[in-house]
């Protein structure tokens, strides 16, 4: 390497505000001229149904993968496909980008767009969405509002995060650049977990459109973005009085006072028979002697006479009511006015 190379290619230890902006050298055959020392394969099961289509395609993967110095092998018999290194292959990570490509493949992603990944800048994620959702129904309805009406949720995904995402069975397979594959895995995930995608597409428009401005660069959006509400309610009926929780206590409730505990207290356990008997006869009459007292309360509130009023207020009244009263004199002469009209006119 010269010189000017080796200086393009100086790795800076600083640390870095924003990773996606770094820009990663380029690896030549130059930088590993002794090639691979072992050989280094993998293989993938695909279903039943890609057989026909990568049968078809196969020579067409073969071709692609000898460019950079790599085998592909497909079995029929087993239903998988294999890749292995060389002895002239030199990039170290090749072959973990072929695997990556016969994976997409066996997802049903046509080879035009899986034969992508072998490409520095574009990676590839697969997405399980099978064990996000309990229920089948939950499920399917979710992945469809994935897709959208006639595909248009997922084109839209598509635009503004720069991937090729497709949906199939209990995987989501998205193919493109680094920073668009993490946008996907977050709006798929969220969507499974019942939040709607069109907010995570509205927040990517609204960060598109503020990336063009440069005064906004180094503060918050979060204002800018929209919120989520979740509005679920649940359908169980909720009871009309609930009852209050108590503290938990690791101790029992203390044992309620018996008839001889209170009477213990109060003293009457000490009492003769006929002390008690005076006792409850004096208790007997208290209570005769209220119940009376309401009584003659109740039956004397009809003949209590009501409050009069005081004689400044009525006389407040009388003032009022004079300064309210009409002038006569005046009202006469302006009918008499207006009659003088009519005959004039």
């Amino acid at each position: 390497m010269s010189e000017s190379d080796a200086e393009e290619t100086k790795i800076s230890t600083d640390p870095v505000d924003n990773a996606w902006a770094m820009k990663i050298p380029t690896f030549r055959e130059e930088d590993n001229p002794h090639g691979m020392v072992e050989e280094s394969s993998f293989a993938t099961l695909f279903p039943k149904y890609r057989e026909r289509y990568l049968k078809e395609v196969w020579p067409l993967v073969e071709q692609c993968l000898a460019e950079h110095h790599l085998k592909a092998e497909l079995d029929l018999m087993e239903g998988s496909m294999v890749v292995r290194t060389s002895r002239k292959t030199w990039d170290p990570y090749i072959i973990i980008k072929a695997r990556d490509m016969i994976k997409l493949m066996a997802r049903s992603v046509p080879f035009e767009q899986a034969k992508r990944v072998l490409q520095d800048d574009i990676g590839c994620d697969i997405i399980k969405i099978g064990n996000l959702v309990h229920k089948k129904e939950k499920f399917v309805k979710r992945r469809q509002r994935l897709i959208g009406p006639n595909g248009a949720t997922l084109k839209s995904i598509e635009l503004l995060t720069d991937c090729y995402v497709l949906v199939q069975g209990n995987t989501v397979s998205a193919l493109g650049p680094y920073k668009g594959l993490q946008q996907v895995r977050d709006i798929v995930l969220e969507t499974m977990n019942n939040v709607h995608p069109i907010y995570n597409i509205k927040a990517l428009m609204i960060k598109r459109e503020l990336m063009k401005d440069p005064r906004l660069a180094n503060e918050d959006w979060s204002r800018f973005l929209p919120k989520f509400k979740n509005k679920n309610i649940s359908k169980r009926k909720q009871p009309k009085v609930k009852k209050q929780k108590k503290e938990y206590t690791p101790f029992p409730p203390s044992q309620p006072e018996s008839k001889v505990d209170k009477q213990l207290a109060s003293g009457e356990y000490f009492l003769n028979q006929e002390q008690k008997q005076a006792k409850r006869n004096q208790e007997r009459t208290e209570k005769q002697k209220e119940a009376a007292k309401r009584q003659d309360e109740r039956r004397n509130k009809d003949f209590v006479p009501p409050t009069e009023e005081s004689a400044s207020s009525s006389l407040k009244k009388e003032d009022g009511f004079s300064s309210s009263k009409v002038d006569v004199k005046a009202l006469k002469a302006k009918l008499i006015k207006a009659n003088k009209k009519a005959r004039s006119s």
